[in-house]
């Protein structure tokens, strides 16, 4: 393979910047622009030197390297600390490609930790977890599937059915033991066990999505009841425009905050009301339709205000979903809301203002209680957090419901083979030892370039 190089840390302006080398001509690339006092080569050591052209000094830098098979990719690898800049790092970049080093693609370092076995797919994959992590929990249960937990489970939900499949061929070969009884009942012993797992693995998604994804939140209201001040609390920055000019949110604002470790996904709506204006009222509808699909709706009314047509469309909404009610504006000493309509629909109800930011502190111990009734965990516990793992994980279901059908209707045990078959190339799927070389390109193709 030809030896690649990118820069591997973020760009714009900082104090240290890395451009990573790997493949087989990593030290010589290296040697040619490197000019240091110290020419000996040492796995998991670093030199000091300057980078130069022509004679002329590029930047003062620090290089660590790493000898194969030890390093990230199994490669011979070389990572040069620069300075942040990044006309100096593009320089140094530059450097490389021009002693024979090509351009690395979006996730070729990790991709290349794959091929050469030192990473499965599972483990590639948390790579980019763990980059995009929101929260504390999120990147733990990221750090425990790049440490191969979910990986062993796999292995060893393919390391029983395999067993299997060797009992059963053995059944067929020689049948004149009389062995048929007791492998069909090792076999249903076997595939219990096995959907016990998976079916285990795939409801643990639900936990796994919210950790990755976050608990999706919409704040909906008439126009002007406090939505986006609202929004601009919970995140304590001026994100939303907030005015007096009713309709001022025409699109959603969607931002993260975290609580207790789980991501918020908190969504500022467009103010629901009758509109002539062509483009509020696709904002209106756009704002329905997000409310619907949430996890948790907080529904904010002006209490100064009296429940007309709008708010009795917004209770509608509400009643039926995981909702909290704010009642904003007491700071106008104006209650002018039916509170007897709104808490017909038993829902949590917060008295807050926007403005003097009071009942806040009750919002988010009102947000906790949802949490907590999720029971979602994340310590010592088996997580998928992966779509592509839990879509591949259904299908092993599936398969596995076809082969206990194949028994009920007593069909000849070796017919139980090919749906075996079809579990372990699912499995094998997820951990990267049955996958196409499409599915690879696609997986790596959502890393960002330098690792």
């Amino acid at each position: 393979m030809s030896t690649i190089a990118a820069i591997s840390t973020s760009p714009g302006i900082g104090g240290i910047g890395i451009i990573r080398i790997s493949g087989e001509k990593a030290f010589d690339i290296l040697e040619k622009i490197l000019r240091t006092n110290n020419k000996e080569i040492q796995g998991y050591t670093m030199k000091y030197g300057n980078i130069v052209e022509n004679g002329e000094v590029i930047d003062e830098v620090l290089v660590s390297y790493f000898i194969a098979p030890n390093s990230y990719t199994r490669e011979n690898v070389c990572e040069i600390n620069s300075h942040g800049g990044i006309i100096v790092m593009k320089r140094i970049l530059q450097l490389c490609l021009k002693y024979g080093a090509v351009l690395a693609e979006p996730g070729e370092f990790t991709k290349r930790a794959f091929l050469n076995g030192r990473i499965d797919l599972a483990q590639a994959e948390a790579v980019i977890d763990i980059i995009n992590s929101k929260t504390d929990r999120e990147a733990k249960a990221s750090v425990d599937q790049l440490q191969g937990n979910l990986s062993s489970e796999i292995t060893n939900i393919r390391q029983e059915l395999i067993s299997m499949m060797a009992d059963i061929e053995a059944s067929i070969d020689y049948p004149e033991y009389d062995v048929e009884e007791v492998t069909n009942n090792r076999v249903i012993k076997t595939l219990e066990d096995v959907k016990e797992k998976l079916i285990f693995l795939e409801k643990s998604f639900d936990n796994g999505k919210i950790l990755k994804e976050g608990i999706k939140t919409a704040i909906i209201g008439r126009p002007n009841a406090g939505k986006s001040s609202l929004l601009n609390i919970l995140l304590n920055e001026e994100r939303a425009i907030v005015t007096d000019i009713e309709g001022t949110t025409r699109d959603t604002i969607e931002e993260y905050i975290s609580i207790n470790g789980i991501p918020l996904k908190i969504i500022d709506t467009a103010g629901i009301r009758t509109s002539k204006d062509e483009v509020e009222k696709i904002g209106i509808e756009k704002a329905k339709k997000i409310a619907k699909e949430s996890d948790v709706i907080i529904g904010i009314f002006d209490i100064s205000q009296e429940l007309n047509d709008e708010d009795e469309e917004i209770i509608d909404i509400l009643k039926n979903k995981n909702s909290i009610i704010l009642l904003n504006k007491i700071d106008l000493n104006k209650e002018n809301v039916e509170l007897d309509r709104l808490k017909e629909i038993n829902k949590p109800l917060i008295k807050i203002s926007t403005k003097e930011r009071t009942g806040i502190k009750e919002l988010y111990n009102e947000i906790e209680k949802i949490i907590e009734n999720k029971e979602i965990t994340s310590d010592n516990e088996i997580i998928v957090t992966n779509t592509r793992h839990k879509n591949l994980i259904m299908k092993a279901v599936e398969s596995l419901n076809k082969s206990f059908e194949t028994i009920e209707n007593d069909m000849p045990i070796d017919i139980i083979v090919v749906y075996i078959k079809d579990i372990l190339e699912c499995l094998g799927e997820i951990t990267g030892e049955a996958v196409t070389e499409d599915i690879i390109k696609e997986i790596f193709s959502k890393f960002c370039l330098g690792k």
